[in-house]
């Protein structure tokens, strides 16, 4: 009975290391988990539209995969332009314990959602979407339902220009903005308008389609004494793809800030706040010529009389920044017509300016 006994105490050792064998093939019998693939996608895209910053809606859908404290960032392509939603200050979409998620976001062309892993920090803006890795889990881009809206381009000055479709919120408050509100006269003259349409106040903006770098950046500009004092009429290089805490622009701007009896232009370094970056002065009536030299480390702006830059043209003012100047960085040319807090003001009738050339010399 003994002999018996410990055979079949050898063959229950013999099934044990058999099992054990087993198990540590499967790396551990405990530890044993399949993981999950990190994975986002999207089950509610809004509908494709220019965008702006007063359109919202809803958007929707589903992470899995991710490890503990994974997030959803949000990402909208407008005006060529990937932008985080649904605010700079607001980048992050939680997820819910049934792995959905849910948030509001700008409109726009298409929609892109990133799982990313604790610890990420989006861009605010992007050219291009980031590939997987470097804390990005898993990505998915869907487009706008509906009809893709084809953005308006114009030729001015022997240059191609796109029209803004999309709201801005230029100046501080959202404005609408009408691509029907820019177009050239059969002498070649840009035309800039604002108007009431459909019971909603527009503006206009144009940006050339390419960057052109250090030179001499020049605008004649017919007579924009008759602007109300809320209007700006903004003619600057920008590149939108710093960040929004970083201003980089270079401007000229016709306005007298919702003030009669300010003056009504000046010259800026962007970040205005900083008193050596602007330069007041008082454009008189009549057709001008507004010019920015841009070199290395010095911006020199100069406004005289007339259609040109000719020694006898009357100066009306000039100014030279040699602080702050921006380095060019793929910016290009603006030029808007918008309306500062024009929700504070009484006036609702059409404003217009043409813009005879614009000129660029390297």
């Amino acid at each position: 009975m003994q002999s018996s006994m410990k055979a079949s105490f050898c063959c229950l050792r013999r099934v044990d290391l058999l099992l054990l064998a087993v198990c540590l093939s499967l790396s551990g019998c405990r530890t044993f988990v399949r993981k999950e693939k990190p994975s986002v996608e999207i089950t509610r895209s809004p509908s494709a539209d220019p965008g702006g910053p007063a359109r919202l809606d809803y958007i929707e859908g589903r992470a899995r995969g991710g490890g503990p404290g994974a997030q959803v960032v949000l990402y909208t392509h407008s005006s060529d332009i990937w932008w985080v939603q649904p605010f700079a200050n607001q980048v992050f979409t939680r997820i819910q314990p049934d792995s959905t998620w849910r948030n509001w976001t700008h409109l726009g062309i298409e929609y892109a959602a990133l799982l990313v892993e604790p610890g990420y920090h989006p861009a605010l803006k992007l050219a291009a979407l980031p590939g997987t890795g470097n804390g990005v889990d898993a990505i998915t881009i869907v487009k706008g339902t509906g009809k893709p809206i084809v953005p308006k381009t114009i030729h001015f000055s022997g240059f191609d220009w796109t029209v803004r479709a999309a709201g801005n919120d230029r100046g501080g408050e959202a404005n609408l903005y009408d691509p029907d509100n820019a177009w050239v006269d059969r002498n070649g003259y840009l035309h800039l308008r604002m108007q009431e349409r459909n019971g909603h106040w527009t503006c206009v903006e144009i940006s050339l389609n390419r960057s052109l770098g250090y030179g001499s950046y020049r605008f004649v500009v017919q007579d924009t004494g008759h602007l109300p004092p809320s209007a700006v009429l903004g003619m600057y290089t920008l590149n939108e793809l710093q960040p929004t805490d970083v201003r980089n622009e270079l401007d000229i701007e016709i306005s007298r800030w919702g003030l009669a009896s300010s003056l009504n232009a000046q010259y800026v370094v962007q970040p205005f706040y900083i008193p050596e970056n602007v330069s007041r002065f008082r454009v008189p009536s009549g057709t001008l010529t507004h010019s920015l030299r841009w070199e290395l480390g010095k911006a020199s702006f100069k406004t005289v009389r007339g259609s040109g830059l000719t020694s006898g043209a009357g100066a009306v003012s000039e100014h030279i920044f040699t602080s702050g100047v921006p380095t060019t960085a793929n910016e290009k040319v603006h030029m808007d017509l918008y309306d500062y807090r024009h929700s504070r003001q009484k006036s609702e009738e059409p404003v217009e300016v043409v813009i005879e050339k614009f000129e660029f010399l390297p």
